[in-house]
């Protein structure tokens, strides 16, 4: 790994500020970033990422490299949670198992946004899209994930409503304005995009910063519980990401030649949601813990994401050449 990158992402402002988040919840301070303003932050921000890969979009033609990368993307949320969960479910239920491999088979909006600052700090550019990929790899984990649940526990599968998940898996918020900015970023003209660039590409580093410190104060907040669930869930967060992000950064060669979206596809691969599927499975599989799951994704693996993955996934895509 280059650690001159690893150092530089440590000293990211973004990063710092998620690391005084957690350091706030650490010493008892009473910062926080108020509840309105906090949603209106993850709403811009995934406003912002679609409408500039919308616009990214209309420059590219469609191609077969972008038709087989959304192929590659489907496919990478429908094999994780499957080997996932035969891993968990020596060591956990098989509800929680279910859940926890559907959120490492999702992908996380927040580091995927968190990854096109990375990319922009290196001079590279985001493609449109992977924008869509992203969205598309939202579903597909959680689906898997239900039904890995309900092929190996006959109580659970009476009880889960299966079109209604299929619905909120695709019509959840984060989805329906990712892809709806996407779309409105696609049609609109430069002329008119050019006027609120200074809303989608100026202001965007310091709401990701500001954004990120809320994220360490939640984080910070989840940790003290999280510990009572032993060894094996911090080993899992730790360890798996890196392993994903790791892998699909080498093989993901094979679908395109483009460093940043080999990145992008390293990335997706290691996130875990700590969005979609909690929601998805507070409807469908109540008796899930969101105590075990969500500070997996949010407490454990999204910080070594930002601090180490990014940097070892940027580092493969340049090292393995296909």
């Amino acid at each position: 790994m280059n650690f001159h990158l690893l150092i530089d992402n440590l000293t990211n402002p973004a990063l710092l500020f998620f690391a005084l988040g957690i350091l706030a919840v650490y010493f008892g301070s009473d910062l926080k970033i108020p509840t309105n303003s906090s949603k209106f932050i993850s709403l811009y921000l995934l406003f912002a990422i679609g409408f500039k890969g919308g616009q990214e979009l209309a420059h590219d033609s469609f191609s077969a490299e972008i038709a087989w990368s959304m192929i590659f993307g489907v496919g990478i949320s429908l094999i994780i949670p499957i080997y996932t969960f035969f891993i968990l479910k020596k060591k956990c239920s098989i509800v929680d198992a279910g859940a926890v491999a559907a959120a490492y088979g999702s992908v996380s909006a927040v580091t995927f946004v968190t990854a096109t600052s990375f990319l922009e700090a290196n001079h590279l550019a985001l493609h449109g899209h992977m924008v869509a990929i992203m969205a598309l790899m939202e579903s597909p984990a959680i689906i898997m994930g239900l039904i890995l649940i309900t092929m190996y526990t006959k109580e659970e599968a009476s009880s889960i409503n299966k079109l209604s998940v299929f619905k909120h898996s695709f019509t959840n918020g984060s989805v329906m304005l990712i892809l709806g900015s996407l779309v409105i970023g696609f049609v609109a003209s430069t002329k008119h995009a050019e006027g609120i660039k200074p809303f989608t590409n100026d202001i965007f580093k310091g709401f990701l910063a500001i954004f990120l410190l809320d994220m360490g104060i939640t984080s910070g907040k989840k940790l003290k519980e999280f510990f009572a669930f032993g060894w094996v869930p911090i080993v899992f967060a730790i360890v798996i990401p890196l392993i994903n992000g790791s892998l699909i950064g080498a093989i993901s060669g094979l679908v395109t030649d483009d460093v940043s979206n080999r990145f992008m596809f390293a990335v997706l691969a290691a996130s875990a949601s700590y969005i979609a599927v909690p929601a998805a499975f507070k409807i469908s599989v109540p008796s899930a813990n969101p105590g075990l799951f969500l500070p997996m994704a949010l407490a454990i693996t999204f910080p070594i994401n930002i601090t180490i993955g990014m940097p070892l996934y940027f580092a493969i895509v340049n090292a393995v050449v296909w």
